[in-house]
């Protein structure tokens, strides 16, 4: 297998952000314990499409879980879904 692609956090669905954080191994309240200004109610409306965080805090998610997932399994979350 080639090198992993890079991740355009903006591109994301909602599905891959939710596999992204379960695959990390958090829960959304875990997620809001670690990250500064993210509240569950804000990571629960990324993952359902309602809501889109701003740019910065998408990526600060995306290197929460990319830190305990390998580039294989980010691509293959970012690609499939």
């Amino acid at each position: 297998m080639g090198s992993p692609q890079p991740i355009d956090v903006g591109t994301l669905s909602p599905l891959a952000w939710r596999l992204l954080r379960v695959a990390a191994g958090y829960d959304q309240r875990a997620v809001e314990r670690e990250v500064d200004g993210v509240l569950q109610a804000h990571v629960s409306m990324l993952e359902r499409g309602t809501r889109a965080l701003s740019l910065s805090r998408r990526r600060t998610l995306f290197e929460l879980y990319a830190a305990d997932l390998t580039p294989e399994q980010i691509e293959a979350i970012a690609k499939n879904f």
